[in-house]
């Protein structure tokens, strides 16, 4: 079934849908207990992840992403607490978050769901879109000292 059809599906039958998105390139505790967090908030969870073009334009680095998005939504999949996973590839999430229509729209501790300044680096993108639905809007804490451009720098020293 396509994503978005299930998305449909879930909420018919009364689940409440949270959505976040990211690059997730290589998987570490600060991801996964971040993915928990979020799936705790509702009753299914659905991840965003950059195709392989955005992560480019993001200037994670010549060298990102390391895996490949269909990798990444693999490996995102196996995990319990992720229900689904649609690859975007636009710069920002806004498309996908408009079509799903997530009762949680949730990113990390280094965004701050205040923030109404597009042009903030905290600002989270999508927030009047759930808001104006009546929805939530999450920023769930870092684990500290956890990052994959932390695990890349410790792999080459």
């Amino acid at each position: 079934m396509n994503p978005l059809d299930q998305i449909t599906s879930w909420r018919t039958a009364g689940d409440r849908i949270v959505f976040t998105n990211g690059v997730f390139d290589l998987l570490h505790r600060g991801h996964v207990t971040y993915l928990a967090a979020a799936r705790a908030l509702g009753d299914r969870l659905v991840v965003g992840v950059n195709d392989d073009a955005s992560v480019r334009r993001l200037g994670k680095g010549p060298e990102r992403p390391i895996n490949c998005a269909a990798d990444r939504c693999a490996v995102l999949e196996a995990l319990r607490a992720v229900d689904a996973t649609i690859v975007f590839s636009e710069d920002t999430p806004l498309q996908l978050i408009e079509a799903i229509a997530p009762d949680v729209l949730v990113k990390g501790g280094d965004y701050d769901p205040d923030v109404t300044d597009p042009a903030d680096p905290r600002y989270l993108v999508g927030r009047e879109a759930v808001l104006g639905r009546g929805g939530e809007v999450v920023a769930i804490p870092l684990v500290a000292g956890h990052s994959t451009t932390a695990m890349i720098r410790r792999s080459r020293s």
